[in-house]
């Protein structure tokens, strides 16, 4: 497929579909540990990282909120006597969070004490993404 040249970068000769709502998770008003009110949009289907100096608050966005939320959300959807065998988790503070996918989390914790080991390996994620 042939692409048209423009003044700031080549791009394809079709124009990609605006991002809607759904396409995005809405976090609006977080207020949990240190982080104070918040908002923020995170897109669907893309890999994305939560970077920044110790005790900025990524595991407070990523444990604390988006997972805890997700999960929440999840064992919700469950039975009555389904949810008396599972751990409760508080759900975090914040004004309202929209199109939350089911999420899992990784252990900050790495089992394998080797230097090539990433989140990757551990996830064994890796080999699927690299091809």
């Amino acid at each position: 497929m042939a692409k048209k040249k423009t003044g700031r970068a080549d791009v394809l000769p079709f124009d990609m579909p605006a991002a809607t709502d759904r396409d995005e998770l809405i976090v609006e008003g977080l207020r949990q540990n240190n982080l104070k009110n918040l908002s923020l949009r995170i897109p669907h289907d893309r890999i994305t990282t939560i970077v920044g100096l110790s005790g900025s608050g990524k595991s407070s966005l990523a444990f604390d909120t988006l997972f805890a939320e997700g999960r929440w959300r999840f064992i919700e959807s469950l039975s009555t006597y389904t949810r008396l065998f599972l751990e409760r988790m508080d759900r975090p503070d914040l004004d309202s969070i929209r199109n939350i996918r089911p999420a899992i989390a990784v252990e900050q914790k790495n089992p394998v004490r080797t230097s090539r080991s990433t989140v990757g390996t551990t996830t064994e994620i890796n080999p699927p993404i690299s091809s």
